[in-house]
């Protein structure tokens, strides 16, 4: 048999709180009484006392406590707005009181059934302060006797602002929360070594010391709009004492404005590698986008759907989304259902390398923008189907950049990537190959501005590492890497886009330009700090494997080719590449055999695509030997 203990006692019914606060009530009167009787000088309370007294107050509190649903809120988790709740109940029943009093008196009925104003105040003080009182201390309990400090754990706050203090009054609030809050950290000197909520601010610079000499579990950076840089800093010196770090959301995700406990998430690493947010010019891109028809290739895609978002906060006039990809372009759909532009906004389920279909749509809805996303980007798929990669990234792109001189596209935006520069593998290569493809036709025609963006790998997009590292680790590993020295650029899709339409914007033809990535990331590290993240330990918990490059795979990402120099934009964040030009007449003759060609044999179309990209030279691949 379990025996009943208040430690096992989780939820009193509402209908006992409901009896203890009526309890309440009648020993606020009965002290009402008393206490003025004794400021009065009546030596008996029944000179004045009557049962209609007890009996009226009684009932009119039971009344607003149903009302105000008192009996409802779960002692142990009171909280400010349920004492104001409580107030509100009990005021509302003093006012009914003085109005029934008042009411009496008016129509002169025996003043033995009168109520003392006197009393209906001092009841009123009693019984709300008694309700708020005993909840308080019963919350008090929990937190101190159910839950000892001695077995929460420990945290620290960086930022000791409004966020801070709200993220410490929320902790407080969960009665079952198992944290105990020790310290808040601030850059801000005017806070450093003040008190706040009984704890003392301390200086940013004495957290690594502070994390050193103290046991603590859990860092939360409360900071709003806090600077990629220094929250990487942050979190680099918690995960360096393996303290776990936690991150509170923007003011804009609290519910009802108000934070909750269960907000405070882990701190993702795609937070930690992400770059200040960039200012784009809204007003040139509103003018670029404004009452267009617009066609986005590949728009369930990762980068497809950014872009679309994007383009959703600007007047466009019509927006088709095409992608031959079913099930994306139905969860795209049902992400845009109900939006305002809903219902000019087109999905199209096609084929991009499918040339009448291409046309069919070009000639009904006459794009004046064309964002070509649509692309195979697999490396080693695309090492194993060449074709495939010809086919989708140069067949498709060049029926799409085609068709847009014939129906009078005013704009075309390539999104190419950062392994088209030097490539060395097919997929590389096939981007590079539809580059110069575009860039030729841009100065070979005076109706379409062909524009190519160039860019690194995407936090979150489809295939990236982060997914894989998540699952591979959410599977108790091991977190494979090829290499252990390989780095990579990354960049996140929001930034990207934001880019690629700002480009877009700019752009006056034949540019590929070219975005700022920042530094580029050791994938080792990057294994290692995700790692942390999860609360794992390296060796113990998970291990991490070298699996050798794969093919057409590069140790290092290149943003230009080796003859290729930058000029700057007024963007600082955009640039554009000094290329390399080709005569249209030459390159489109070079890309037609090799979208024609009948021979399908990879050795064969691989050595087609050396020949339009001699910087080509394969590495980890059966394509090596083509190189010598």
């Amino acid at each position: 048999m379990t025996t009943l203990s208040i430690r096992n006692l989780r939820f009193v019914p509402a209908v006992v709180v409901w009896g203890i606060d009526l309890c309440v009530v009648f020993v606020a009167t009965m002290l009402a009484v008393l206490f003025r009787d004794s400021v009065t000088g009546f030596t008996h309370i029944s000179t004045i006392f009557t049962p209609l007294i007890p009996i009226t107050i009684l009932g009119i509190r039971a009344i607003f406590f149903l009302i105000f649903k008192i009996q409802k809120i779960v002692v142990r988790y009171t909280n400010s707005k349920d004492a104001i709740k409580i107030f509100l109940a009990t005021l509302s029943g003093t006012v009914t009181l003085f109005i029934l009093t008042y009411s009496f008196w008016m129509l002169d009925m025996n003043m033995k059934r009168f109520i003392p104003v006197s009393i209906i105040g001092m009841e009123f003080f009693i019984t709300t302060t008694l309700m708020v009182i005993y909840r308080f201390i019963i919350k008090i309990y929990f937190l101190e006797r159910i839950n000892p400090k001695k077995l929460k754990k420990n945290i620290v706050i960086v930022g000791a602002g409004t966020s801070g203090i709200t993220t410490k009054r929320a902790l407080d609030r969960d009665a079952q929360s198992k944290y105990n809050v020790l310290a808040f950290f601030d850059d801000d000197p005017k806070k450093q070594g003040m008190q706040l909520e009984n704890m003392q601010v301390r200086a940013m610079t004495q957290l690594d010391e502070y994390l050193m000499e103290n046991e603590v579990s859990f860092l939360i950076i409360s900071i709003q709009n806090l600077p990629a840089r220094k929250k990487n800093q942050i979190a680099e010196i918690a995960l360096k004492q393996n303290v776990k770090v936690l991150i509170v959301p923007p003011v804009t995700h609290w519910i009802n404005g108000e934070l909750s406990f269960k907000q405070i998430k882990k701190i993702k690493i795609e937070e930690l590698l992400e770059r200040d947010p960039i200012d784009i010019n809204k007003s040139l891109v509103n003018k670029d986008i404004v009452e267009k028809t617009i066609l986005i290739t590949g728009a369930a895609g990762s980068i497809g759907s950014e872009i679309v978002r994007q383009l959703l906060k600007f007047n466009f006039k019509k927006l088709i989304l095409l992608d031959n990809a079913e099930t994306p372009l139905f969860f795209l759909q049902q992400e845009l259902i109900g939006i305002k532009n809903w219902k000019n906004i087109d999905m199209l389920l096609a084929d991009v390398t499918n040339v009448d279909k291409m046309e069919e749509i070009m000639e009904l809805y006459k794009p004046e923008i064309v964002y070509h996303a649509a692309a195979y980007k697999h490396v080693q798929l695309m090492e194993d189907n060449v074709h495939a990669a010809v086919k989708n990234n140069v067949e498709g792109t060049k029926i799409i950049a085609d068709l847009a001189v014939k129906y009078g596209v005013i704009k075309f935006v390539m999104i190419s990537t950062d392994k088209a520069v030097n490539p060395t593998g097919v997929m590389g290569a096939s981007k590079r190959i539809a580059e110069i493809y575009v860039q030729s036709l841009n100065f070979n025609q005076k109706t379409t501005k062909f524009i190519t963006t160039r860019f690194g790998n995407v936090l979150g997009s489809n295939g990236s590492v982060i997914p894989i590292f998540k699952e591979q680790i959410e599977n108790g590993g091991p977190i494979t890497i090829t290499h252990p020295d390989i780095t990579r650029y990354f960049m996140t899709i929001h930034e990207a886009c934001q880019l690629v339409i700002t480009a877009g914007a700019m752009g006056e033809g034949g540019e590929i330009f070219i975005f700022d990535m920042g530094e580029s990331v050791k994938i080792y590290d990057l294994a290692v700090k995700m790692i942390k993240l999860s609360g794992l330990i390296l060796g113990k918990d998970i291990k991490i494997e070298f699996t050798g490059l794969r093919p057409g795979e590069k140790l290092y990402e290149e943003l230009l080719a080796n003859a290729e120099n930058t000029k700057p934009t007024p963007h600082q964040q955009i640039m554009i590449a000094e290329v390399r030009r080709y005569k249209y007449e030459d390159i489109e003759n070079e890309i037609t055999n090799l979208i024609i060609s009948k021979n399908r044999d990879p050795l064969h179309l691989v050595k087609l695509m050396k020949n339009i990209v001699p910087e080509y030279i394969s590495m980890n691949s059966k394509y090596e030997c083509l190189d010598n």
